[in-house]
């Protein structure tokens, strides 16, 4: 065993001086499953279902010489090109193999689900999809977004009536929308298919979720900065929407909740203007704030404001400033002692209604009136990423 891992480790930096693939041979046709498992998947076809063709062919050829290595302890290797033609994907080594399907793209593991029922298993675990979710839609995906998603998954379990050939018939379907190579097709085994059953991919699956977001179909909670393209009454704001993913445009398709009768979307929202909600509450709720007792002058916050009492919260972005009675000297500053909490939007200009309010420290609740909106809530912005966001968000001249 110990030689054989020195030579194997001997064969991987040997691969590292190659300049190219040229040992890829043609890709052999088969006709079931289980003379698949025994038959030659060719090297060229394989690597072009990876985007990183150095890695895959690394991985292929370490197992290639492997092979060699084991066939010349038994016996006298003559013909190095019937040794290759013998390869199969299925005889990589565990590990080897899910190191290669760690890294595929979504894309790429879907092409690898249809080529059989062995790779169909590997590449719809959660374990690869958990990544890909975390990776592309942790930005944008909270709880309120994971609780959506199990109420779907639970209404559509419900059901009763979706057997396993209709799951099957489901991510098929969104497989062919995510499709990224029309040339190839993803088998879909039928009702004589005795791993049919064990095969469809349960609705609760991660992939399924992943699936249903980027191909549009899920409508998912978030929050949207400066709603409405930048709307001059929505500056410095950020608002609870259901958004849907264009993976044509990489943007984002928003339904704002109602403010009356009036009833907004937007589209083409890029993705630096969508977030997860940092509080997990509905847009009707007072946010019960407890950090009062911490701000001091400046300090970076967010507060719920709505113009009226029916309407839903946005978060709105201020600091903390200095009281009336103090003279804004540090050394002297008392305001952090004073029941009250002098709030500044300093992108209006002085002397605007809209520049400050203050709020009761000891006994806050939903403050405000009809002609000045009501301020609700109040979350200490902590994170310098989060400040960064805001900041970048700032409008081009100073608001009245």
């Amino acid at each position: 065993m110990l030689l054989y891992f020195i030579i194997t480790c001997i064969s991987f930096f040997f691969f590292l001086n190659l300049n190219s693939l040229s040992f890829l041979k043609s890709f052999p046709s088969w006709t079931s499953e289980n003379e698949m498992k025994h038959q030659v998947l060719s090297l060229k076809t394989f690597s072009k279902l990876f985007k990183n063709h150095f890695w895959i062919g690394l991985l292929c050829e370490i197992h290639t010489r492997m092979s060699m290595v084991r066939k010349s302890l038994s016996s006298r290797v003559e013909n190095v090109e019937e040794i290759e033609d013998k390869l199969s994907l299925l005889d990589l080594p565990e590990l080897i193999l899910e190191c290669i399907l760690e890294k595929l793209p979504p894309s790429s593991l879907c092409q690898m689900a249809g080529i059989c029922h062995s790779l169909r298993e590997r590449c719809v675990s959660d374990y690869f999809w958990e990544r890909h979710m975390k990776k592309k839609w942790g930005g944008v995906i909270g709880q309120a977004a994971y609780r959506e998603w199990k109420w779907h998954v639970a209404s559509n379990m419900g059901v009763g009536s979706l057997k396993h050939g209709k799951q099957s018939g489901l991510w098929m379907k969104i497989f062919s929308l995510l499709w990224p190579f029309q040339g190839m097709k993803l088998k879909v085994g039928d009702g004589n298919d005795s791993c049919n059953h064990r095969s469809s991919l349960p609705v609760e699956a991660v992939m399924n979720w992943y699936l249903a977001i980027e191909t549009g179909r899920f409508w998912f909670p978030a929050q949207v900065y400066n709603r409405e393209n930048g709307h001059l009454g929505f500056l410095l704001s950020c608002y609870d929407a259901e958004l849907s993913y264009d993976s044509r445009t990489n943007t984002f398709l928003a339904r704002y909740p109602s403010h009356g009768r009036r009833e907004a979307r937007e589209c083409g929202i890029p993705w630096e203007r969508i977030r997860a909600p940092p509080v997990d509450i509905s847009p009707h709720d007072l946010h019960i704030s407890n950090c009062l007792n911490d701000l001091h002058p400046g300090n970076h916050i967010e507060i719920q404001w709505r113009r009226k009492k029916e309407f839903p919260y946005g978060w709105w972005y201020g600091v903390v400033g200095h009281l009336e009675s103090c003279n804004n000297n540090e050394n002297h500053c008392r305001c952090h002692n004073s029941d009250s909490v002098m709030i500044e939007f300093n992108h209006y200009t002085p002397g605007s209604r809209w520049r400050q309010t203050s709020i009761n420290r000891k006994d806050h609740r939903e403050e405000g009136n009809e002609a000045d909106g009501f301020y609700g809530g109040i979350r200490k912005i902590e994170s310098l990423n989060e400040i960064s966001i805001w900041k970048r968000m700032w409008p081009s001249k100073v608001l009245d």
